[in-house]
């Protein structure tokens, strides 16, 4: 059986199709356990709300994907929200595709393709889905680029949107700040500084180019600072090393506590040191 996942789901249903492996018809929602590999957790209450009106008027139009397993149940594959509205408009039986899957990780590749292409899967549930794929069945993120039609710099962008404070990942879900803040936001190694760009671009409804603006600037910023105390270290450590005659290095900061260390290779230099200090 071909793999045509990076095809998308509808070029899967075809190939299953054309091989006489699936099975387009209808049966009872009782019957259709759920998808414990499904990506999407949270359903937006308005999109909802108007897909399960679009069905009580016009029914189910695009049918969802299952698979029977083992103790032949119908478990689903694509289609979460349909099965959910279905559900609240009283539906008692929905039009399927049954088709054959191999595997778990199969299952979740589809899932995945099914929420990309059809409704957009919150950034921070794509990045999960990403992941579970990575770490419990072994994609690399190649692999993971090329089935949902990807690049492999945006899957790992995708991750690590993992890494961001709670706070910030919560603003995400909730849509107060959108991916492309994020993207901005994940290039700040300093979270203080990371959590304080996150209030502003919601107290001042920054947009993607200002926040992107704003955090070159901060990162600017950063760097003079680091190299203004960097300069007048070395400043220092040369002033040193030629009263000493021995290798010096500063840590710290002028404005808080430091170290000063002073490598000696024998005795003799260390006597030396000593001597030099003492005066």
């Amino acid at each position: 059986m071909a793999k045509v996942l990076g095809k998308g789901l509808e070029a899967l249903i075809k190939n299953y199709s054309d091989d006489n492996q699936n099975t387009q018809t209808k049966i009872a929602i009782s019957d259709i356990i759920t998808n414990q590999h499904q990506p999407r957790t949270h359903f937006d209450d308005e999109k909802m709300n108007m897909l399960i009106n679009s069905i009580k008027k016009k029914g189910i139009i695009q049918p969802l994907t299952v698979r029977k397993n083992d103790k032949n149940q119908f478990e689903l594959i694509a289609g979460e929200r349909r099965l959910r509205a279905a559900k609240a408009a009283g539906l008692k039986t929905v039009p399927v595709f049954i088709i054959t899957v191999d595997n778990l990780a199969e299952m979740m590749e589809l899932a995945l393709i099914e929420n990309i292409q059809r409704v957009d899967l919150n950034p921070i549930e794509e990045a999960e889905g990403y992941l579970v794929l990575q770490e419990k069945y072994n994609f690399t993120q190649n692999e993971i680029a090329k089935s949902v039609s990807k690049s492999r710099s945006e899957i790992s962008n995708k991750l690590r949107l993992l890494k961001l404070p709670k706070k910030i990942i919560e603003g995400l879900v909730q849509n107060k700040i959108f991916y492309a803040h994020a993207r901005s936001l994940i290039a700040i190694d300093n979270q203080a500084i990371m959590l304080d760009i996150y209030k502003q671009i919601i107290n001042n409804k920054l947009n993607a180019r200002q926040t992107e603006i704003l955090v070159k600037e901060c990162q600017n910023i950063v760097a003079q600072k680091k190299n203004k105390k960097t300069y007048n270290f070395l400043k220092f450590e040369q002033i040193l090393q030629n009263v000493l005659n021995a290798s010096v290095v500063i840590k710290g900061s002028s404005k808080t506590k430091g170290e000063i260390k002073i490598k000696f290779k024998n005795k003799k230099e260390f006597d030396s040191i000593i001597k030099k200090i003492s005066r």
